[in-house]
């Protein structure tokens, strides 16, 4: 009698775990390992936001038209459902004597301290297409010495009627880089304040974003709408990457959108022998962060493993 009362209470426990396991919002039955498969998967990819690549003058030859660029996308996209096509597009570069940022397109006519201009427009072909083309953009600048709210202003007024426009970004790396070479000054929480309200002033859904390996480059405490960008390089494997990405950056800036901008020759030796890189570094990092992230591919090595040409794999021995 005593072990019939104990089969019983059992037969309840399963049943009811059972029921628990199977019975989603949807009225659907699933085996309890595919429910939780289905909502683990569903959590990790709805986390990605942006997918795409980073953009510069220097980081790929010959610079690809605006299709080559968005067939790069939108297969880096479609590693990541639910996620848009996005690009980190710097326009403004850090000249050789650690001073000057040259903007790559005509002045305005007014004089700005540090700042130099091109003759030409490089980027109003490609914001035109990405308009077209249901492309979002991040515009960058590497400002060196030059005024940081100066430059906003210079980039928004200039590209700002671009709907592809969802922002700005600072690569604090190169931020007054010559009072300390290779690192960059810190952003103090002030500061980014001023530069968040600045980029918003233009329109509020603009997002600064701020870029650097190391996170006391950052503002200690400030977040506001943030994006705060991590381009760290020179790991020893995809576990060390993603335990930086995720633990040392991505968790200190919850609840704010991070992104992670990878694929840099430094780790080449490794990531080359991943079975498509772009999507199992990304998958690995979106699986172990709560916030929601964007992944970029940088151009220096975009053609190792995206497509420029529709119809041909990126992906190379």
């Amino acid at each position: 009698m005593k072990q019939f009362k104990y089969f019983i209470f059992f037969s309840i426990f399963i049943l009811i775990f059972y029921m628990s396991c199977t019975y989603n919002q949807n009225m659907q039955v699933l085996s309890p390992k595919k429910y939780f498969l289905k909502s683990i998967a569903k959590k990790d990819s709805s986390r990605i936001i942006y997918a795409g690549v980073r953009s510069s003058s220097y980081g790929i030859y010959p610079f690809p038209q605006p299709e080559q660029w968005n067939t790069a996308m939108d297969t880096m996209s479609s590693y990541f459902p639910g996620s848009t096509k996005c690009a980190i597009w710097i326009v403004g570069v850090m000249g050789s004597n650690l001073q000057t940022c040259q903007m790559e397109f005509p002045s305005d006519g007014k004089n700005h301290p540090h700042v130099i201009f091109k003759s030409y427009d490089k980027h109003e072909k490609y914001l035109k297409y990405f308009d077209e083309n249901n492309i979002k953009v991040f515009l960058q600048v590497e400002p060196a010495s030059a005024s940081v709210p100066a430059l906003i202003d210079l980039m928004l007024n200039r590209y700002g009627n671009h709907k592809c426009v969802i922002g700005v970004g600072i690569d604090v790396e190169w931020y007054r880089v010559s009072e300390k070479p290779e690192w960059g000054i810190p952003v103090k929480n002030d500061t980014a304040k001023m530069w968040e309200q600045r980029v918003k002033s233009f329109n509020s859904d603009y997002r600064l974003f701020l870029k650097h390996w190391d996170r006391d480059w950052m503002p200690s405490t400030y977040r506001g709408d943030i994006v705060f960008v991590d381009d760290s390089q020179g790991f020893n494997g995809l576990n060390q990457m993603v335990d930086e990405f995720t633990n040392y950056w991505a968790k200190h800036f919850y609840p704010n959108t991070v992104f992670f901008q990878y694929g840099y020759n430094w780790d080449k030796p490794w990531w080359k022998n991943l079975v498509n890189p772009p999507k199992t570094i990304g998958d690995a990092i979106a699986g172990k962060i709560a916030q929601e992230s964007g992944m970029f591919w940088v151009d220096f090595t975009l053609k190792d493993v995206l497509p420029l040409e529709t119809g041909v794999t990126g992906i190379t021995e």
